[in-house]
């Protein structure tokens, strides 16, 4: 059965007897009912400042709670919290973001993108494009099933740091709508505007991949002391606007 143990506010679980992790979650619920108004809202969804990780993934890059589970599995219930030094200043304890997942994302989306300016191929573009906008919306890196692919064949190790996950998939939607005014100018006949735009992206990729800056991060902090809707979370301490954290 699983068990609980409290951490420092974060919620350590075994789920060795479970195929996937919403059957795990529902047997949590069952055992310390007083759990689920932290953790889930009144529609019966987790609460956005509920995080799980499973081992060192945050399963929103993963299947959710359809997540399949093995044998020596641990999942972690992180609620994001303020308190400390953080609170004076109104920035939230960040939860963990695997940095190898944002690194192999930014390799391809760069290959990709060099390999449709080479072959003079738009329709590469658009796949980096879909790819992108769909992990925009779902909370992940776009090609974070070829991360997990080579993670399981030892090719790649996760790299998890206290971090924000918003600014990242913020900036991976800038990124895609970039990319789709890149593509209405290729419709529009105008290549020259088209591929320029997709050099945009390929810099901004390789600044974050190689130089450890993030410029749509920087935007999003930006925004977040501007204080617009929607834009919520603070650089971790320590860390500048857009600098990778850690």
């Amino acid at each position: 059965m699983p068990s609980e143990s409290p951490i420092d506010s974060t919620i350590a679980v075994r789920v060795d007897l479970y195929h996937a992790l919403a059957e795990a979650l529902a047997e949590l619920m069952g055992r310390y009912p007083g759990l689920k108004p932290h953790l889930y809202d009144a529609s019966g969804d987790l609460r956005p400042f509920v995080n799980l990780f499973l081992n060192e993934d945050d399963v929103r890059t993963l299947q959710g709670q359809e997540t399949a589970l093995s044998e020596g599995d641990r999942l972690m219930i992180v609620p994001s919290i303020a308190g400390g030094g953080d609170e004076a200043s109104g920035a939230d304890v960040p939860t963990k973001v695997d940095h190898a997942a944002l690194r192999t994302n930014q390799a391809l989306i760069i290959a990709l993108l060099l390999a449709g300016f080479i072959a003079d191929a738009p329709g590469l573009v658009l796949l980096v494009a879909l790819v992108m906008a769909l992990g925009a919306l779902l909370g992940r890196p776009g090609f974070a099933p070829i991360y997990r692919l080579l993670r399981s064949v030892h090719i790649l190790k996760p790299d998890v740091l206290p971090d924000n996950p918003q600014p990242h998939r913020f900036a991976q939607g800038l990124g895609a709508v970039v990319l789709l005014g890149s593509l209405g100018a290729f419709l529009g006949k105008i290549d020259l505007v088209g591929w320029g735009l997709a050099w945009v992206v390929i810099a901004l990729a390789g600044l974050n991949l190689f130089g450890g800056y993030c410029l749509g991060c920087a935007v999003y902090y930006w925004l977040n002391r501007m204080g617009l809707p929607g834009f919520s979370q603070s650089p971790p301490a320590g860390t500048p606007p857009g600098k990778r954290a850690g």
